[in-house]
């Protein structure tokens, strides 16, 4: 069985979102996002800063998540389907 600690969920194949964004005074930022853990958001002033960067605060995001025992989504985990014929009669 494989230890799930924070080197295991470090190593996942992350869905990485990447886009830019501007402040409120109209300066572009770039931000990445993580589609499995919708709490992250990581913002630089440029794309090589916020790649260079993310990671930390992944570790930073997932180290809070297993103190708090929270569910960890990994990669590929299958959403919850809706049971459609059990909503409409």
């Amino acid at each position: 069985m494989t230890t799930k600690d924070i080197n295991y969920y470090l190593n996942l194949n992350w869905t990485v979102i990447e886009g830019v964004d501007y402040d409120f005074d109209g300066n572009p930022y770039h931000y990445i996002e993580i589609k499995e853990i919708p709490s992250f958001l990581f913002c630089a002033k440029t794309k090589e800063r916020a790649r260079e960067n993310y990671i930390k605060q992944l570790k930073w995001t997932l180290q809070v998540m297993l103190e708090r025992g929270e569910h960890i989504k990994e990669p590929g985990e299958d959403e919850d389907e809706i049971d459609w014929e059990s909503l409409c009669p």
